[in-house]
């Protein structure tokens, strides 16, 4: 068995020479030296032989499972010559050394564990405990991490009866070395103790594993920064299905699960491409990394597509063409993974077993043809999508309306049909209405999606979609693949709808609920907002014009085709408002409505940038945006509905200022000064609540005897969940980039920043800062630390240098060109410049520093972060108060742009 394992790893004598190194280490003379010298041979060996399959497989990279069996014979041959050096080539009491899991099958990656088990006919004595020993020893200190048990064949017999994962690792058992005679009776009295009618009881276990493993890995196949090994539609799903038939049918080799019809010839093929393709990934992963590394994360990614050869392509880079292989991959282990589960289902049926239970016992009110099995959906026949293609919509359009599940097997043959879905079925009105049907199906749409897309049909009804199918975005922004993405944007839509998101989204719900017009509009542009990614070009644009193209095809007429147009032309638009301008100016409010132009298209909107937020990936979304959002609806709904301002600017400063005084309690007098002291803006930006804080914070400061000193004051903002840090003090030149250099320096994170100056020549700003994990600052010493260092750089004579900070981290693996727009119309009062640059620490406190050199003063900053990319935008005049004239822009922009690149960007450009 272990001689025809390895005979498909070709000149194995290249890799290792196991009798010129035995050889070598018999020849050792007896004494203190000896191990050294045969740790120091055997270190070697191994060394060579990693080397040698490293090149090979740079050599022909997309053989990975031929390297997993060369490392796998490469280690077989150190156990055996460490096992031969320990024993000096003798056994007086007999043990077989098993390889277990992945070493059992003889697959093995770079820098995988190397499981075995010391296995005895009987209890172990302390001879056969030391000859382990000495044996681990030595290949521990080979750095070969090795997990290992010794057991005799009745304790293994127990354990394995007990324990399921014992008995899932001796499953795929392999003798490498020792005594035949005891690995023959462990095997043996497995099959017939352990394995031998419990096959359900196996397989039960093995899905409930494989569900809660997946559940940790974050349940989607779709993740950008997949796990090759464990995630879902990885290789432990493939080695899940072989497992399960290696149990219930005794299959030697995967290929047997053909013979024994759990697949077709045509279904193993994709296994083992599958497989095969997998497995080149995760060892390029291990040489990459130089360890045991399963995430496959993107300062990887770019690494391994060079490395397997793929070359950038008109609107796609290299890798993004190998991850959205991957993810096709990943998709393929899923549609097997059904098909595999169905066919076995009906095999143990027959033995008497089930393993798959209905989700319903009614029957559905008009089945069309189709038939229900066991409480799900499936076919008649194998003709029957043939015999009319429209029923391949017809399926999951009843499957949806009925909240059936879909029989594995009617998603085979949907599969196997979705060819058939040619120009006529996608122009045909009856098709179209049941795509709609799916789409806009309140209950839990995106499930039915899902399995649409899974079964290829979604794809070649809407071509355009299938053009984004396991699309990955190569960002640290975005956590899922763009169809993914779209997918879980209808079913938080339909969430919404169901109200079972009031408490995050009362806005939403109450208009989607409510005030919507047409539903199917709003479905339609959340499943086009991002039709067009990797095509190159503006994706929002490309979008609009798909959207106008499929709009009359899916039965929505001119009006609702329009609003779908525009809502994907401008999907950024409300995000990129509320979050990167300030929404205190009254210019920021009428470019937006300019823009919107009617009630209707601001509330869909308004629900379609929820849901686009949303969908990015868990934590993305957070009640700070929820706050800006809701204050730019609000503001923009006024001016819509009523042509105007329902008050005006003054009315509002004097209803916060009024509302201060009622909380403060003090004097009116007092209050009065106060309140006089502040420009308008500041009464127009701040929140009632951070107002209160300020107010507070200057009196207790003014109470100071003596000159005015700066004072900064730290509390929690938990709309933002993060920190506010406000400072009052005498304002000065460059005052700004002294609290960022500062704050900098603390290692905290700028996310806003609003900036004020009294009538009496005093600043006071807010900002909010979160900590190096993204979190606000609960500790009071990291806060006394905080206030401590923005002190020292107010306080210093000269410019503090801006901080170096600590790198980009895992942003270095991508490249954003920094840019530098400056938009002289944004605000009445204001230059608006913005500026894009990859995240960095410390990035805001360097183009802080840039706009103090070049004389000019920030008013407000609005900071945001879309994975690596930083978007910073200030709002500026000159030192005079007015705003920058035209000969002062090109020599900001300059200044900024170099802040802007950092020490690799700048190095790169070199």
């Amino acid at each position: 068995m272990t001689r025809s394992l390895h005979d498909s790893v070709p000149d194995r004598r290249a890799i290792i020479d196991r009798r010129g190194i035995a050889d070598a280490l018999a020849a050792l003379p007896a004494g203190k030296e000896r191990n050294g010298f045969a740790l120091k041979t055997l270190r070697g060996a191994l060394e060579q032989g990693r080397a040698e399959v490293a090149r090979r497989l740079s050599l022909d990279p997309d053989r990975g499972r031929a390297a997993a069996r060369a490392t796998a014979y490469l280690h077989d041959q150190i156990l055996r010559l460490a096992f031969d050096f320990v024993t000096n080539g003798s056994v007086p009491e007999p043990m077989a050394i098993v390889g277990l899991g992945g070493t059992g099958r003889g697959e093995m990656a770079p820098f995988s564990d190397f499981d075995l088990m010391f296995l005895t006919a009987a209890k172990p004595t302390q001879r056969q405990e030391a000859t382990v020993q000495a044996v681990l020893h030595l290949l521990w200190d080979l750095k070969i991490k090795v997990g290992n048990s010794i057991r005799s064949i009745p304790e293994l017999m127990t354990i394995a009866k007990a324990d399921m994962t014992v008995r899932t690792a001796f499953l795929e058992a392999r003798l490498i070395w020792g005594e035949q005679s005891i690995f023959d009776e462990a095997v043996k009295r497995f099959r017939t103790k352990i394995v031998s009618g419990t096959a359900a009881e196996f397989v039960a276990a093995k899905l409930a594993e494989r569900d809660e493993r997946h559940r940790r890995m974050g349940d989607t196949r779709y993740v950008v920064e997949p796990n090759v090994k464990d995630g879902k539609g990885g290789l432990r799903d493939l080695h899940t299905l072989y497992w399960i038939g290696k149990y219930v049918h005794g299959v030697e080799e995967p290929s047997d699960l053909v013979r024994v019809g759990l697949f077709t010839a045509a279904e193993f093929k994709k296994f083992e491409r599958a497989e095969r393709f997998f497995w080149a990934v995760r060892c390029h992963l291990h040489l990459a990394a130089g360890r045991a590394e399963e995430r496959l994360g993107f300062d990887h990614q770019k690494q391994i597509a060079e490395v397997m050869r793929y070359a950038d392509r008109p609107g796609k880079s290299a890798v993004e063409r190998f991850m959205q292989f991957y993810f096709l991959n990943a998709k393929t282990v899923g549609d097997l993974t059904g098909i595999f589960l169905a066919q076995l289902d009906e095999q143990l049926a027959k033995k008497g077993f089930r393993f798959a239970l209905p989700t319903i016992r009614r029957k559905p009110r008009r089945l069309s043809g189709f038939v229900v099995d066991r409480g799900r959906l499936s076919v008649p026949n194998d003709r029957f999508f043939a015999e009319d293609p429209c029923r391949l919509l017809e399926l999951f359009a009843l499957a949806a309306r009925e909240g059936l599940e879909i029989h594995p097997a009617a998603m085979r043959a949907a599969a196997r049909d979705a060819k058939l879905i040619d120009d006529e079925v996608r122009k045909s009105a009856r098709a179209n209405a049941l795509f709609l049907d799916v789409l806009t199906c309140v209950n839990s749409p995106e499930l039915v999606l899902r399995w649409m897309n899974e079964a290829g049909v979604f794809g070649r009804f809407v071509p355009d979609f299938g053009r984004v199918v396991a699309q990955m975005q190569f960002d640290m922004y975005h956590h899922y693949t763009v169809d993914e993405h779209s997918i879980r944007a209808i079913g938080l839509l339909a969430a919404i709808e169901r109200g079972e998101l009031k408490q995050d989204h009362p806005l939403s719900t109450a208009i989607m609920q409510k005030q919507v017009g047409s539903r199917r509009t709003l479905y339609v542009a959340v499943l086009l907002h991002d039709i067009a990614k990797g095509r190159g070009g503006d994706h929002s644009e490309i979008g609009a014009a798909i959207a106008m193209k499929l709009g009359p095809r899916f039965g929505l007429d001119p009006a609702e085709t329009e609003t779908v147009s525009w809502l994907v032309r401008h999907h950024l638009l409300m995000s990129a408002t509320a979050f990167k301008r300030d929404l205190a100016d009254p210019k920021t409010v009428e470019d937006f409505v300019q823009m919107v132009q009617s009630p209707e298209r601001l509330r869909l909107l308004l629900i379609l940038t929820v849901v686009d937020i949303r969908a990015v990936g868990p934590g993305v979304w957070n009640e700070w945006k929820r706050a800006l959002l809701s204050t730019l609806f609000e503001a923009a709904e006024e001016r819509l509905r009523l042509g105007h301002k329902q008050r005006g600017r003054q009315e509002l400063v004097d209803e916060r200022k009024l509302e201060l005084a009622q909380a403060l309690g003090w004097k009116s007098s007092a209050a009065k000064a106060y309140s006089k002291r502040l420009p308008d803006s500041y009464w127009l930006a701040e929140p009632p609540e951070w107002q209160l804080s300020n107010a507070r914070q200057v009196a207790s400061a003014e109470a100071h005897i003596g000159d005015a000193v700066p004072n900064v004051v730290i509390e929690d903002d938990p709309v933002s969940r993060s920190s506010r840090v406000s400072v009052f003090t005498p304002d000065r030149e460059g005052l700004f980039y002294r609290i960022c250099a500062g704050l900098a320096a603390a290692g905290a994170n700028i996310i806003d920043a609003r900036i004020h100056t009294t009538r009496d020549g005093m600043a006071l700003d807010n900002l909010l800062v979160k900590d190096g994990q993204g979190r606000a600052y609960s500790d009071r010493r990291m806060r006394t630390r905080l206030i401590r260092s923005v002190e020292d750089a107010l306080a210093s004579h000269s410019a503090p240098t801006v901080p170096r900070g600590a790198g980009p981290g895992r942003a270095a693996a991508f490249r954003v060109a920094p840019s530098v727009a400056i938009a002289e119309r944004a605000s009445t009062r204001t230059t608006v410049v913005e500026v894009n640059a990859r995240d960095r620490p410390a990035l805001l406190a360097g183009l802080a520093r840039a706009i103090h050199d070049c004389g000019h003063i920030i008013h407000s900053a609005h900071i945001a972060t879309y994975g690596e990319r930083a978007v910073d935008v200030f709002y500026l005049t000159r030192a005079d108060g007015k705003r920058l004239a035209s000969d002062e822009i090109d020599p900001l922009r300059a200044a900024l742009l170099a802040a802007a690149r950092d020490t690799g960007e700048a190095a790169a450009a070199a």
